[in-house]
């Protein structure tokens, strides 16, 4: 069976099951000719172009083409734009052109920075000749810039001798917190397994922690010497690095082994680390094609340099005003607005705001009210209580349009139903409803004040909290839907003959030093015992709450007690600067195409990796579709889906693109080849990927990744990237739960990987495979216990029952705090070693699933029977074994709030993020109530015992869930 299609006419998705398909093509000649010829699909371009010359010669005037490296295809694309096929290692299907018709056209000079600019455009999913068609003056600046930087950063890395590549590459990864007991455990030593690049043999090492990399090497190579003899002597430490078997990471020298992240690890896991000693000429020729691959980009620049042309006389430098010297108040020109959907006896009004940040400045403008059925004018000027020059430069201009109406009618026309949606103000017996919002700057990119008229299209979805609708938290990229938007006509004055300027930072360094040399020294000074302990308490609330004047005053007065007592106190000391002392708008898809242009070109070498990445993510994306479009319910069909599936994955274009990439999950992973027979696909409703990888430098090793198409996982990846931050914090303070915070990639909209954690099962199936009866399953305190003696035994099950009880405390907290919900028993897993964990992360922040109005999630977090089972190692009354897991939840909680300030801010930053359950400040509240902030470690103490308590004596109800839950899935 093919790779599904999406659409009929994509004949480019279409793959017969030995992947030698003919596409008939159209190709068009330079010189008027037209041929018509059939070229396999899965052909690079150059295997075309070398055909299409074989075939022309046949046809007249083909001694006028000229050589064939002097030409190229062209091509319409899906985004049907002119593409130019400058990369001629790609693939016919993976350009995918939008009808098969090529049309061949001659070379112009600078093929190498022509194929750059092909292989970034296919990258960043945008050719670049889109953005130099923008005429977009910040653009091209920006572009230039980077570009630049981009250039001096390539020669800089020519310059660089092999080793200092490799470290400024490679750089060891290094472990955090205390690791006392654990050495002390080991008694000092470690057990190393040694491999030799250069031959099969291994070599078991039993070294000090305390030992350097250094000092290892000298012993893997006196081992070796040992065994072997000096007649296959293999050389000098200095002849050899050396590397984690399996990855591209490495240890240099300097370090102690107990400072390696590999190595703790090892030891947490009680494994013996895998070390690689690599030859230095195996890494010599790494770095000599890295170098190679920018050199052959930066030659353009000193190839035949053009003769200098004589010196123009330069212009005069642009005069302009700075904007300290403007004291004139601020003011727009409110002209018009079209496309207000509003009820036709509504007036319309404009509310504007200047803000820095959520700060407004001053008092907002209100506009006159409009009752017109079509178009809006005003043509009113709206003046701010704030002077030119006391604007920051950061100062946004936010505007809310609103209908206003004397009173709620009992019937509303259908067109407008809109109006209902959203919350209304009620003020002086009218009813407000807002209808559209918009964000703009006040000084451009270079920070020169904004002149002239400006059309802002305005944003129809409203935050539910803010005041007066005024939205400042909110982009300033005008809605790129401009069609149907609400349009709103301004104009900015000009209050000068020339341009008014903000001044470059060193004047304004200048000008603060002079403001903090002439102020009162007094206020410099440190504070008092009295004004320390209330500066503490403001420090100690959350990010989110609202500080006072008074506050504010006092924050910024004892601003060098805050540096040197406070150091996390910088958001506030921010929010308390007199700012008043004293970006444009872009489309998201250019805005994001403009940063990964500039990475590219910072970082040339790893353009080839990234276009690798990108066809395997394509080809994995086919295989998904013809899974999703053909799924069948009946046993046979679905085993015919899956060897259509295994024939799709062994065609020569999906091998040659799936092989030899770098893992996106993990860059120090380098995935060999698709395991086939091993890869399958999954039985939830989107029916993701189960692709198995043999490892490239670790022979016999496989590495397992989940490809999603149709999920959106950047709620996954920030519920994992927290778990790593509360694993760290609680590391740092040498507690380790023995968390397993797996990669999750988005990469895409609604698709991306995750990683396998081997050796793992999910709770449904443990208890499944020790129970005849479905139901019964869940209730059956035995099941988990056994699995875990079945894998382990003797001091095994012990260090395993302890792995438990660890990562168990760690989960009962951080999905208590963060409010994770839908848990059942197949979304918790247990790896063999005893370390539980959990997975998809779809509903945070107390989103919880309900059924008929009643919330499913029905305990503040999952703490079964059958996990105190085991964590009392089977025994009834091994309170002292419970009694240590309830003391570690309680100490990792404790740790979390600590660091509460910091959960509060992360997430606040990922307000404008999209994300569906993170989509204003009400959904942190969650995070406020569950860290108890504002309230004394007694007190919060308090609130999560009573927490847990009721985890564990509501846990019965859990297990009703996971028997509905094993019924209604029970393959």
């Amino acid at each position: 069976m093919p790779p599904a299609k999406t659409d009929q006419l994509d004949l480019w998705a279409e793959s017969g099951l030995d992947g030698d398909v003919q596409v008939m093509v159209d190709f068009l000649l330079p010189t008027g000719i037209y041929i018509q010829m059939e070229v396999p699909r899965e052909s690079t371009i150059q295997h075309i172009k070398l055909l299409l010359w074989k075939e022309a010669q046949t046809y007249p005037l083909f001694s006028l083409l000229g050589e064939m490296e002097g030409h190229m295809f062209e091509c319409v694309n899906q985004a049907a734009v002119h593409e130019e096929l400058e990369d001629e290692t790609r693939r016919l299907c993976d350009v995918r052109p939008f009808l098969p018709v090529l049309k061949l056209i001659t070379r112009n000079c600078g093929r190498a920075e022509r194929i750059l600019d092909s292989k970034i455009g296919v990258l960043i999913g945008k050719g670049l000749h889109e953005l130099d068609a923008l005429q977009d003056q910040q653009v091209k600046d920006f572009r230039s810039k980077m570009k630049r930087i981009s250039e001096e950063k390539m020669q800089r890395m020519q310059l660089m001798s092999c080793g200092e590549w490799l470290r400024s590459c490679y750089s060891t990864q290094l472990g955090t917190g205390s690791l006392e007991n654990l050495i002390d455990k080991h008694e000092g030593v470690i057990k190393i397994t040694m491999h030799y690049d250069q031959s099969q043999d291994t070599a078991s090492l039993k070294v000090s922690l305390h030992c350097t990399v250094t000092e290892l090497m000298d012993q893997a190579l006196k081992k070796w010497q040992t065994t072997h003899g000096p007649e296959e002597d293999i050389g000098t430490r200095s002849d050899y690095v050396l590397r984690v078997s399996g990855r591209f990471e490495f240890l240099f020298e300097d370090h102690p082994l107990n400072q390696c992240k590999y190595i703790r690890d090892c030891l947490l896991a009680n494994e013996s680390p895998h070390l690689t000693l690599v030859h230095c000429d195996v890494v010599k020729a790494m770095f000599e094609k890295e170098i190679s691959t920018i050199g052959s980009v930066l030659a353009r620049k000193t190839s035949n340099p053009p003769l200098p042309l004589p010196p123009k006389k330069r212009p005069p430098t642009q005069l302009h005003t700075c904007v300290w010297k403007v004291h004139s108040l601020f003011r727009i020109n409110l002209v018009k607005g079209n496309k207000v959907n509003a009820e036709d006896a509504a007036k319309i009004q404009v509310r504007a705001g200047l803000f820095h940040g959520t700060e407004l400045l001053c008092k907002t403008a209100v506009s006159s009210e409009s009752s017109s059925r079509s178009e809006h004018v005003w043509n009113k000027t709206l003046e701010f209580d704030i002077a030119v020059c006391d604007l920051p430069r950061m100062a946004r201009l936010c505007f809310a349009i609103y209908a206003v109406m004397d009173k709620v009618k009992k019937q509303r026309s259908t067109k407008n139903t809109h109006l209902n949606k959203y919350q209304t103000i009620r003020k002086a017996g009218k009813v407000h409803y807002p209808i559209a919002w918009v964000n703009t700057m006040v000084f451009d990119y270079r920070g020169q004040l904004k002149t002239g008229d400006i059309i802002l299209h305005c944003w129809s979805s409203f935050p539910d909290e803010l005041e007066e609708m005024l939205n400042p938290i909110g982009t300033i990229q005008t809605n790129p839907y401009t069609e149907n938007a609400t349009e709103l006509h301004i104009s900015f004055p000009e209050y000068s003959t020339q341009p008014v300027v903000f001044p470059a930072f060193d004047k304004i360094l200048e000008k603060a030093a002079e403001i903090a040399g002439a102020s009162d020294s007094m206020t410099m000074g440190r504070g008092g015992k009295k004004f320390y302990i209330e500066l503490k308490e403001i420090m100690e609330r959350d990010p989110l709450s609202q500080l006072c004047e008074n506050e504010k005053d006092l924050i910024w007065t004892l601003r060098y007690d805050c540096r040197e007592n406070f150091p996390q106190s910088l958001p506030k000391l921010l929010l308390s600067v007199k700012w008043t002392f004293q970006n444009p708008s872009r489309s998201v898809s250019v805005h994001f195409a403009l940063i990964l242009e500039a990475y590219c070109r910072g970082c040339i070498p790893h353009i080839e990796v990234l276009k690798k990445q990108v066809e395997a993510l394509n080809k994995l994306k086919a295989v998904s579709e013809l899974i999703k479009l053909g799924t069948i319910k009946t046993k046979t069909k679905q085993a015919h889906l899956k060897e259509a599936m295994m024939t799709c994955l062994r065609q020569t274009g999906f091998i040659e693109t799936l092989s030899d990439l770098q893992s996106p999950l993990n860059p120090n992973i380098l995935l060999a080849g698709v395991h086939v027979e091993r890869c399958k696909y999954m039985d939830s409703k989107m029916k993701p990927l189960w692709i198995v990888y043999n490892n490239k430098l670790l022979g016999g090793d496989t590495v397992g990744i989940i490809f999603k198409n149709g999920d959106d996982l950047r709620q996954d990846m920030l519920t994992l990237q927290i778990l790593r931050l509360m694993d760290l914090l609680w590391k740092e303070a040498n507690l380790d739960l023995r968390i397993v915070p797996y990669g999750c990639l988005a990469t895409g909209d609604h698709s991306g990987l995750i990683e396998v954690v081997s050796s793992a099962d999910t709770i449904a199936n443990i208890q499944k495979t020790s129970s005849n009866m479905a139901a019964a399953a869940a209730f059956n305190k035995d099941a988990l216990l056994n699995w875990l003696k079945d894998k382990n035994s003797g001091d095994a099950l012990d260090k395993a029952i302890e792995e438990f009880t660890l990562s168990c405390a760690g989960y009962c907290v951080a999905t208590y705090v963060l409010g994770i919900g839908d848990r059942h028993s197949d979304n918790i897993m247990v790896r063999s070693t005893g370390q539980l964990f959990h997975i998809d992360f779809g509903h945070i922040l107390g989103n919880f699933k309900s059924k008929f109005g009643i919330k499913r999630e029905r305990v503040p977090f999952i703490l079964t029977h059958d996990f105190i089972h085991v964590i009392q190692q089977g025994k009834t009354g091994n309170t002292e074994k419970f009694g240590n897991f309830r003391q570690y939840c309680e100490e990792a909680y404790l740790i979390l709030r600590k660091n509460g300030n910091l959960f509060i801010t992360l997430f606040a930053l990922m307000l404008t993020a999209g994300l569906p359950e993170l989509t204003s400040v009400k959904d942190i509240q969650y995070l406020k109530d569950s860290l108890a902030l504002g309230k004394t470690d007694e007190e919060a103490l308090k609130q999560f015992r009573q927490k847990f308590d009721e985890a564990l004596r509501e846990s019965w109800t859990t297990k009703v869930n996971w028997m509905a839950h094993i019924v209604a899935h029970p393959s």
